[in-house]
């Protein structure tokens, strides 16, 4: 080889790295990417608080808290954070407290320690408060109580809330499950919506405040960050953005859909849905199910869009003993098919009734009962499958029960 040859493809090399690490702009521009064209807009002369986590950045994976720390004409001067923190490094359900972010040395208020709401100490010296967190659409995830909260917060201090949007990854047409009883509100159930709701976390934002959600009726003087790109029909993997993980048990995009598919299952304690393994959601087993058998069972019901395959495995995380579990994997084969609701009301009713002697319902702790209820928003889905209502059935009831919903939402949609 002549070395001008070699010349020439040492130079190619070397400029290989550099090409790699230019993105491109994807379908979809999320709403901090918006706003950076916009050159903050809505924020140039004001102090900011910014209500965020690992998942707040950019299509350039750049971060929020580093784009509004170093943007001209801002002054971000606090941050607040979610369960599982501004870092995402706090198991779910862990508590965590006031600390200085090193890397801007701004303050770090906790939103999931001794209060969920920011109090009026954490708002002193903010004009604006922005909320930039990814969500996956499912009312039990806590982020858009959080949200609520915190406008509510905003709305009593006098200051204005932004949201910079995001995709819903479930689509924004798909609107399945149970609503919310007004006696199960709680904090993992803060809003009388369905479990998957098919909005992005602005237009829940515009519903909470148009409906007067927050207590005693307040509303905040509320600027949603459009998206730009975003159709209703789209799943994650159409926007080109790249997914990171919204809490340690959703590492990937398409676990969202299986959080559905199996979450419920998991308030009771009685059997696994793979937390606690590489598959998190993905899996329905236990020591006593027989996976050749359950997944017989529930391959027999013909459920549109997924399969069931048998399968092995030890969740350490869930139980430390190092038993062997059995069970089922969920496999998703149609996605465009899928009734997300269908199947996790079967999952729980074929627990039932291959295995009465081990019945999910009557294991189960008080308080895990409680905590199930409360998620799904409804004793009525518990007392069903109970009685031996076919699963069926009870999905019909609930889509009845979603209808006053539809009608309302269709006020607070902001995309095509």
């Amino acid at each position: 080889m002549s070395r001008a040859l070699r010349s020439t493809l040492l130079s190619l090399l070397c400029a290989l790295p550099l090409i790699a690490e230019v993105p491109q702009v994807p379908p979809v521009k999320p709403g901090i990417d918006v706003l950076r064209e916009r050159n903050f807009d809505v924020l140039r002369g004001k102090r900011v608080g910014l209500i965020t986590n690992p998942t707040g950045i950019a299509y350039d994976m750049t971060s929020t808290i580093d784009i509004l720390f170093n943007a001209e004409g801002v002054r971000l001067v606090a941050l607040l954070g979610p369960e599982h923190g501004v870092r995402g490094d706090v198991e779910a359900g862990k508590y965590v407290e006031f600390y200085t972010d090193r890397a801007t040395g701004l303050p770090v208020y906790s939103l999931y320690g001794k209060t969920r709401k920011p109090t009026p100490e954490m708002l002193r010296g903010i004009d604006v408060l922005v909320y930039d967190i990814q969500d996956i659409g499912v009312r039990s995830y806590t982020y858009i109580s959080t949200m609520g909260l915190a406008m509510e917060a905003a709305a009593e201090a006098g200051i204005a809330f932004v949201v910079l949007d995001r995709p819903d990854p479930l689509t924004g047409l798909i609107v399945t499950g149970p609503m919310l009883e007004p006696r199960y509100k709680s904090f993992v159930g803060a809003y009388p919506v369905p479990y998957v709701y098919g909005m992005t976390a602005g237009e829940m934002a515009e519903m909470i405040n148009g409906e007067g959600w927050m207590n005693g009726g307040r509303k905040v003087n509320l600027t949603v960050v459009k998206m730009e790109g975003w159709k209703r029909s789209m799943w994650w993997d159409e926007t080109g953005l790249e997914w990171v993980p919204t809490s340690p048990h959703i590492p990937h995009a398409h676990t969202t859909v299986h959080y559905v598919l199996t979450g419920l299952l998991g308030e009771l304690g009685t059997a696994n849905q793979g937390v606690g393994y590489t598959l998190p959601f993905e899996l329905i087993g236990a020591p006593w199910v027989k996976g050749a058998e359950l997944a017989a069972y529930l391959n027999s019901k013909n459920l549109p869009g997924v399969v069931f395959r048998p399968m092995w495995y030890k969740p350490f995380y869930f139980d430390t003993s190092g038993i062997r579990y059995e069970g089922v994997q969920v496999h998703i084969h149609d996605r465009a098919r899928l009734d997300m609701t269908q199947v996790q009301i079967h999952v729980l009713a074929a627990l039932l009734r291959v295995y009465p002697d081990w019945s999910i319902f009557d294991r189960a702790k008080a308080e895990r009962l409680q905590m199930f209820d409360k998620v799904v928003g409804t004793y009525d889905v518990r007392r069903w499958l109970l009685a031996g209502v076919e699963p069926d059935e009870i999905v019909d009831r609930l889509d009845q029960a979603r209808a006053p919903f539809m009608i309302k939402r269709e006020r607070y949609l902001l995309y095509e």
